[in-house]
């Protein structure tokens, strides 16, 4: 948010500033591998526009794509969906449910028929000043209403950011123990959620807010987006912590690939586990012109899809996995 697209504010939202991270840039020594592959577009012109988009949860068939399209700065996160039409992502339409409050991160549950997201909208008839998960399923019909998410997760601070395991547990980020945002978990027993637990100082270290933890489906990893996580690219990385025997291992950096300078967040699978799905705002903020640009040049590029706001890519996850394994 200010120079970035989401910020943490005094109401527990998102905070970043961009050029200073920028001008404070000191890349961590990762090597680069010869064989790496580099960062796809999703859907340019569709999904990948000027505009600003994040997100990128595609449903177990591989026919339709979530994600948020959001006005700088911040004022509205509105969620939408794409379909696949002969190999191509096709015009999005906004989700029924969404478009009036600030509806973020959305995340298809395991079995994709139920759709969690973040959104600051009235609850309890009141209007509401943090944000609380939601769910929202589909039937044959359609979508149906959304509805607060029962059990621990919703408590006290903001929760922005929810996965689902396989086994029904549920991750998700929180600042219900003061203002950053660290990483909980709320076990299914019994068809019961248990308490929130904090996943501990490995993970939750001092001075980090991680905004998104996305659990695989057999909890054999996390992949994390944090704000002052070291080793770090000077603004918001994408991480991994691996599951060794029920503790979770220290975040790895994911590497210079997928992480720049500018923010790269929101990371998603794709449903045959195949694709890492992130949000970058890499573009004009990354490059190094080898000469100022004129007016007409500017202006060009910050009209175009790479004027430094959220675009969605894909990597291959087997390169994420083999590069980052403990």
């Amino acid at each position: 948010m200010t120079g970035m697209r989401r910020f943490i504010s005094s109401a527990g939202w998102r905070v970043s500033l961009l050029a200073m991270s920028l001008l404070a840039y000191r890349g961590p020594a990762f090597a680069q591998q010869a064989d790496a592959p580099q960062p796809e577009l999703m859907g340019p012109g569709t999904i990948s526009t000027p505009l600003d988009e994040f997100g990128g949860d595609i449903s177990p068939d591989g026919l339709s794509i979530y994600f948020d399209v959001t006005i700088p700065a911040h004022y509205l996160y509105t969620m939408c969906e794409s379909h696949l039409v002969n190999g191509q992502w096709g015009p999005p339409e906004v989700l029924p449910f969404s478009g009036v409050y600030r509806d973020s991160d959305p995340v298809l549950v395991p079995d994709g028929k139920t759709l969690l997201f973040a959104s600051d909208r009235p609850r309890y008839g009141g209007e509401s000043h943090n944000f609380y998960i939601w769910a929202v399923d589909r039937t044959s019909q359609g979508w149906g209403e959304p509805r607060l998410l029962d059990g621990p997760v919703n408590r006290a601070g903001s929760q922005v950011f929810a996965s689902m395991a396989a086994n029904g547990n549920l991750y998700f980020t929180s600042t219900r123990k003061g203002g950053q945002f660290d990483i909980y978990r709320s076990r299914l027993v019994g068809g019961v959620y248990q308490e929130a637990e904090d996943l501990g100082p490995k993970v939750n270290g001092e001075n980090i807010s991680s905004l998104e933890a996305l659990v695989a489906p057999d909890e054999s990893y996390l992949l994390i987006g944090s704000f002052g996580r070291q080793p770090g690219y000077g603004n918001s990385d994408l991480f991994i912590s691996y599951n060794q025997k029920g503790v979770w291992t220290t975040p790895k950096n994911l590497g210079p690939v997928i992480n720049t300078p500018a923010r790269e967040y929101s990371p998603r699978v794709s449903p045959d586990g195949k694709w890492l799905i992130f949000t970058s705002e890499r573009g004009m903020v990354t490059e190094k012109p080898d000469r100022p640009y004129t007016y007409a040049e500017f202006t060009s590029k910050a009209r175009g899809t790479f004027d430094g706001l959220g675009n969605i890519y894909r990597i291959p996850m087997e390169y994420v996995l083999r590069t980052t394994q403990p």
